[in-house]
């Protein structure tokens, strides 16, 4: 088996994992505070900015190795489990090198441009 392929059944892998850990978390949140507010993303948006962080710190200590950890862990089960921690990761790099403005523009951008796709999406789909 190639190693491209081996890297993808790693991320398919753990995106499988990562789905159902995500349906699991939201789920059994959302039971114990209700659904006033989407506490169960919010839970698995911290979790997994929690978890992609450690992970991360391990690979650039010499503690994992990058792969298969970094394909497996990080793109496909936190990956699946909540794409803010990928977010939450590159931010936290740019304001550790110092990159203050670029840090601030990335979570504009982010944010801003999300709520505006997503606003768009809706009104282009009302009947």
């Amino acid at each position: 088996m190639s190693h491209t392929l081996s890297i993808y059944l790693f991320i398919a892998s753990g995106g499988a994992v990562g789905a159902c850990l995500r349906f699991f978390c939201t789920s059994l949140v959302d039971s114990w505070f209700g659904k006033a507010l989407p506490f169960g993303t919010l839970a698995v948006n911290i979790i997994g900015s929690f978890l992609l962080a450690v992970l991360y710190g391990f690979i650039e200590r010499g503690e994992l190795a990058e792969q298969p950890y970094r394909a497996l862990i990080g793109v496909g089960m936190l990956g699946a489990l909540t794409t803010f921690s990928t977010f939450t990761i590159e931010t936290l790099t740019l304001l550790e090198n110092g990159l203050w403005i670029k840090a601030l523009a990335n979570i504009l951008l982010n944010v801003c441009a999300c709520l505006l796709a997503a606003w768009l999406a809706v009104e282009l789909t009302k009947g």
